[in-house]
Parts: structure tokens; sequence; C-alpha cells
């Protein structure tokens, strides 16, 4: 597939999550991806008022100092660190008050990437934006940028610490964008109703480390009854269906159902736990991801369909998929694109009776089918997504 790269630009990122996040980061591979023809300032998370304060009273260290220097990660990419402790605006009672603060906090920040700008000699900047609606609403009039490109890739306004403000914001920050790029069909939708300049681009995956078919057992694998429904990620009662989990334990007893990742309060009380063939593994580290899931007889991803959800690039698909095997999974907007290569649910029987099809299909499959679907994932690739981006710039009058 032939694309227009965006290249030889200045193009600043900016986004909410950090830098060095520890979890699974679209933007910052992202980025990887257009630093092999760009220079890039990658804009890391301020830190707010209330962070440092909790800091203060808690025994997780204060939040270092930054320099407020562009610092190099390789030729042509620089990571700003900024300096400035933005204020928490969000319990505001009224708009006002709170825009007040959002106002002073992009203020501080266009000051802090101004002197990067300079620093770095930096011309005829492009600016994309990560989804933060709060702390980048201000900045396409701030700063000296030629285009302003608005990336969203969650639906974030369904979280309770954006209800009160963030549809606002979100909605003008999408208005203002020359560009608004979405990884979902859903979430392109969603905000092509404020801008008609809006594209899916798709979604990078990397996948490299689950298309090998050498993978050693994990040791808390060993000793399990195959076969094994399993789940890899997070283990979240905002994300998944415990009623529906509990039903295919009750109905499958045959099979073990495994779930790996970090589990939050509900689901660690959850009585899931009582179930004799029902098995929490906890967090592992992500390169360990592929032997687990390798060793997996089925793969399924029982999601609660809700806003935070539905328009939700389902990554773990992918992933599940490279690694060849059969998949179930909640039907969404979002899973269509999956529809020829996975076994889509709309109740609780139908995952009952759709795991064990695909149980059958992995006694019995075949190397062509097992790549065929590796074949689809791998489409899913950065180089396609930032491709996708470049179409979506010059498509819109922008020239190379």
């Amino acid at each position: 597939m032939s694309h227009q790269f965006i290249k030889n630009r200045d193009i600043i990122l900016f986004s909410s999550q950090s830098w060095n996040s520890d979890i699974a980061f679209n933007f910052r591979d992202m980025a990887l991806e257009l630093a092999r023809y760009n220079r890039i300032l990658f804009v890391d998370r301020a830190r707010d008022r209330n962070s440092v304060l909790k800091t203060i009273f808690s025994e997780t260290p204060v939040i270092s100092e930054s320099s407020g220097n562009p610092e190099t990660i390789q030729d042509n990419f620089w990571v700003l660190r900024p300096k400035s402790t933005l204020e928490s605006g969000n319990w505001s009672p009224v708009y006002k008050l709170f825009d007040f603060f959002n106002r002073t906090n992009n203020k501080r920040l266009a000051i802090e990437i101004k002197n990067a700008i300079r620093t770095l000699d930096f011309k005829n900047c492009l600016f994309i934006n990560d989804n933060d609606f709060f702390r980048g609403l201000y900045l396409k009039s701030l700063l000296p940028v030629r285009d302003y490109i608005f990336y969203i890739r969650d639906f974030l306004t369904s979280q309770p610490y954006y209800k009160k403000f963030g549809p606002r914001c979100e909605m003008e920050m999408i208005r203002k964008a020359d560009l608004v790029v979405a990884n979902s069909d859903w979430l392109a939708d969603y905000a092509g109703q404020w801008n008609p300049k809006t594209v899916n681009i798709g979604q990078g995956c990397n996948l490299e480390a689950f298309i090998s078919d050498i993978q050693p057992e994990p040791g808390d694998l060993k000793g399990i009854p195959r076969p094994i429904t399993g789940y890899c990620g997070a283990i979240s009662a905002m994300r998944l269906d415990e009623a529906l989990l509990m039903h295919i334990a009750g109905s499958l007893p045959e099979m073990s159902l495994v779930m790996v990742g970090p589990a939050d309060t509900e689901f660690e009380n959850s009585p899931l736990r009582s179930k004799p063939n029902v098995y929490f593994l906890g967090i592992k580290k992500p390169d360990d991801t592929a032997a687990y899931i390798h060793h997996f007889t089925v793969c399924i991803n029982p999601q609660l369909v809700n806003p935070l959800t539905i328009g939700n690039y389902p990554r773990k698909i992918d992933e599940y998929l490279a690694s060849g095997k059969p998949v179930v999974a909640t039907e969404t907007p979002a899973m269509e694109m999956f529809r020829d290569y996975t076994y889509l649910c709309n109740s609780r029987e139908d995952y009952v009776i759709n795991i064990r099809k695909a149980v059958m299909e992995a006694e019995w499959s075949t190397d062509e089918l097992k790549n065929k679907r590796r074949d689809f994932a791998l489409t899913h690739n950065w180089e396609n997504s930032v491709g996708a981006l470049g179409d979506a710039y010059y498509s819109i009058g922008k020239k190379i």
C-alpha cells in the first residue's frame, strides 16, 4: 500500500501521557515512526499542583525537576519536559473559573514550547495533539505553528474526570483543528459531527513478538488443565463483563479460564476467584505477554459495551491474531473490521457456542488459517497508520 508520508517537517507532538509511561502508548510509537522522516519535539506531560502535593504526603518520591531544555532521544528527536507546574482546575464549580485556570496552563506550556522551538530552530511547524483537549485547547493560537492536527483515540469524555468540562472543551478542540484523525470508524464518526475534515487512520501495533511459534511455556501456566480460554490485558470492571465471565466459567467447566493482567478492586474481590476452573495470574511484563497467548487454546475479549469501550480500537485482537489463535470477542462497531477473522458475540450464549467452535477449530487448524489471521493483523502497523496520516493531511489541500 503506497502512502504520501509527511516528510522533512518540524513536528511538535503533544500528549497527556508521559514519554516514559509503562503502559501501552500509541502516540510514542507514532512519534518514533514520524521521526524516520521528520524532526520531532515531543512535549512530555507537565506535572500539576495536585500531583505535587500528593507526593509530598506519600512515600512516592517527589517528581523530579526538569531543566526545561529539550533532551536528545536520538538523531532528530527531542523530548521537552516542562518545568511549569499546572493548576488543577477541574474542581471549579463553573466553566468560567475552570477556563481561567486552563488558559493559564496553556499559556505556561506555550512559553516553554516556544523557547524549545527557538533552541532547536524549528520552522514552519506541524503540531499534533494526542487527545488532550484541556492542556492543548488554546495552543493553536499561542504557538507559531502552521497546521494543527487533533488525534482522538479514546472516548475520554465518558470518564468521570472529564464529564464536567470535557464535552465542551473536546467539541471546541475538534472544531478548531485543521484536521482530526482517529484510530477507529466510531471515533471518526463521533468527531466528524463537529469537523468534516476527520479521517480514520487506523491503528499501528508492534507485533513482532507475537508472530513466533517458538514460545516457552510460562511456569504459572504449567499444570493448568487444557483447553484454555485466555484473556490478556487490563482486568477492569469498567471494561470487562464480569457476569459474562461467570457464565463462561460455569457453562464450560471442562475448560480453564485464564486471566492475565492487572486486576482492579472489583475483580480482586470477584466471585470468579472461587470458581475451580478460573485462574488469575496477575500482571506480567509486556515482553512476556506473547508467551501466554501462544499457550492459550482460544483467546477472548469479553468486554462490556459502554461509552468507554464502544469506539476503542482493540489492540489485543491484533496480538491474538498475530499469534495465530482463534478469537472470540464482543461485537462492537470497532470490531466490525475483524469480522472475517474472529467469532463475534452479542450474548452470553453466543460466547459459549463460539468458544466451543473455536476449540474445535484450534484442534484442526491449518497453517493456512493461522497465516491468514497473521497477515491481516500485520497490516495494522505504524508505517500504514502514519502513512494514512500523511494521506489525510495532503487530502485537505496541504502541499508536500
